[in-house]
């Protein structure tokens, strides 16, 4: 597993775009909410750290984590929104509902990306266990909410990330 190696959420500051004027909603399912809140507070954060005021943070609650990109499209059509981050934990059980489950919201997502030209952040955590879902939700390898924010602001800025022409 990557994650045993680093804290995963460490970034550089300075190459986060500030995006105040932005709109960013967040969508967060209700199942494993002691890790989805965890994961809601690190996004809601790093949004504020990155210019974006309280105003234009939407936050709207799923059932689960198959609801997510309805949440998504909703809250997106609704305000407008320059990004969308969705966050939940899948984990793993005794059935392969988790494959099914994250392979759909990851689809979905990525389609309403490319539909929209509006990022559309896959916030999912996909752990064998619960306490490897609170590591990556605050704990010793840092908070996925954070790092999906941070794309987000990434994606929504409106001077794309610096391209480097290679060997050309």
């Amino acid at each position: 597993m990557a994650s045993s190696l680093k804290n995963l959420s460490a970034h550089n500051s300075e190459q986060v775009p500030n995006c105040a004027g932005k709109k960013f909603g967040i969508v967060v399912s209700e199942y494993h909410d002691d890790i989805t809140n965890a994961l809601l507070q690190g996004a809601v954060e790093t949004l504020q750290q990155n210019g974006v005021a309280d105003e234009d943070i939407f936050i709207d609650y799923v059932p689960g984590a198959y609801e997510m990109p309805l949440g998504a499209v909703r809250v997106y059509k609704e305000h407008h929104l320059d990004g969308v981050i969705c966050l939940g934990c899948v984990i793993k059980g005794e059935t392969d509902h988790d494959i099914y489950i994250n392979h759909s919201v990851a689809n979905a997502l990525m389609g309403l990306s490319v539909k929209t030209s509006k990022p559309f952040i896959f916030g999912l955590l996909t752990p064998n266990t619960h306490q490897q879902a609170l590591d990556r939700a605050g704990g010793k390898h840092g908070n996925k909410g954070v790092e999906c924010a941070v794309a987000a602001l990434k994606m929504a800025a409106d001077k794309p990330n610096s391209r480097k022409k290679i060997g050309f």
